[in-house]
């Protein structure tokens, strides 16, 4: 396991494919629900991506965007397009309007049509949260390399009506999503977090893979070195230099992440019991270490998200 799986293992598609868009310009989808995640990806044809914050951006054939809520966004035929907006959300595919193959737009006899295909994702927890906190509003990962080959399939299924046809868009969904993540993470200069260049580094690399295999085990500087086969001294400063945080630190941060999951996700577990599952014996160390890293003690923390979520 890894810093990446782990934080994208609760980002999932489920029912997620809420449009297919054939238009014909003048057009203006406004993407009203305000999704954390929200993957737009045009088939064929061309348009502009214009966020609420930021500078519009070009979606040209067979490319993919990414874009970041919780703020909406437009997909237009042009920028400042004379097309009254129609607002698309999470019930652009309810089944009274066709399900997962609703289309909005119009025909196009002269063969000129876009065509957009858009997933939107829920984000929970504090783990995907770390995720969405790397990403810029809009991320663009150009046409080619594997995105291609899941894009064919993508729009070879929803052309068919099939049994099954919802798990297989939701699943070509997260591909396409895991790969255009991936593209932008690779692109220099893109400020992909430090986390993500460390794990290719042959030490750190490793180390970051046992902190997140077995967080909760009594990690010392010392025994993560002995696992990685080099001295207390180089996997300190090596993981120091290119993580920017020393390794423990790192697996604090990590441990009150996972920690903050399962005070919102286990309702009945006690604090002993959450504390012993990242690595603490004594609640009142753990409660300290909650506190000093998430601002607020563990109960506190517990009633706040309680309150958010039933509001």
């Amino acid at each position: 396991m890894d810093v990446f799986d782990d934080l994208i293992r609760g980002v999932r598609a489920h029912g997620s494919l809420f449009g297919s868009s054939t238009l014909s310009p003048p057009w203006a989808l406004e993407f009203v629900d305000g999704a954390p995640l929200t993957l737009c990806t045009v088939v064929g044809g061309a348009g502009w991506i214009v966020p609420a914050h930021g500078p519009p951006e070009p979606l040209r054939a067979r490319e993919t965007v990414v874009v970041r809520g919780p703020a909406t966004f437009t997909f237009v035929d042009e920028v400042g397009t004379r097309a009254a907006p129609v607002a698309c959300g999470e019930f652009c595919a309810t089944p009274e309007q066709g399900g997962t193959r609703h289309r909005l737009g119009w025909a196009d006899d002269d063969g000129g049509a876009t065509t957009l295909i858009v997933g939107a994702y829920p984000v929970r927890g504090e783990l995907s949260r770390r995720l969405l906190d790397a990403l810029p509003v809009v991320l663009r990962a150009a046409g080619g390399g594997t995105g291609d080959a899941v894009l064919d399939h993508l729009a070879a299924e929803v052309a068919v009506d099939a049994p099954g046809q919802q798990v297989v868009l939701d699943r070509l969904l997260d591909w396409m999503l895991v790969c255009t993540l991936r593209e932008w993470f690779d692109r220099p200069g893109s400020g992909a977090p430090a986390w993500w260049a460390a794990q290719r580094d042959p030490v750190v690399g490793d180390a970051l893979r046992l902190l997140h295999a077995e967080p909760a085990a009594p990690w010392t500087v010392a025994a993560l070195a002995d696992r990685t086969g080099v001295s207390r001294s180089t996997l300190a400063k090596r993981f120091a230099d290119l993580v920017g945080e020393p390794p423990l630190t790192y697996l604090t941060h990590w441990r009150m992440t996972l920690a903050a999951d399962l005070l919102t996700e286990r309702e009945t577990a006690t604090i002993a019991d959450v504390a012993r599952a990242v690595g603490y014996a004594d609640p009142f160390g753990f409660s300290a270490a909650f506190k000093r890293v998430r601002g607020a003690n563990p109960s506190e923390y517990r009633r706040a998200a309680s309150a958010v979520s039933n509001a």
